[in-house]
């Protein structure tokens, strides 16, 4: 590959995580525990820092457009869906889907 096109490929790719809100920090979840998001091998996992399920990572995105893609994984059954996140204010909006229909949202909030 030339370059030019690793270059133009390199600014695009930094450009889409440019374009999403940085998701990064502690999050406090509905049910109540602490996760944590932070960069790992250029997405960014999701890892829960308090409660039962400490340690364990429960998902992972990657910026796309102005939001997040990625999969949610249940740390009480360990079912993993598809899903998306959106950030607004300190504000974070998670859904996870399974067969793309039947599909389950929680807010969480910045610490």
């Amino acid at each position: 590959m030339s370059r030019m096109m690793l270059s133009a490929l390199a600014s695009l790719l930094m450009t889409g995580a440019a374009l999403a809100d940085p998701i990064e920090g502690s999050w406090k979840t509905e049910a109540g525990p602490t996760a944590a998001i932070a960069p790992c091998g250029g997405s960014f996992c999701v890892v829960m820092k308090t409660g039962k399920y400490v340690g364990k990572q429960i998902g992972k995105f990657t910026a796309s457009g102005d939001g997040y893609t990625g999969t949610m994984t249940d740390p009480q059954n360990d079912k993993t869906y598809t899903g998306s996140a959106s950030l607004k204010g300190s504000s974070l909006r998670l859904t996870g889907c399974a067969l793309k229909i039947l599909c389950k949202s929680q807010t969480w909030s910045r610490m």
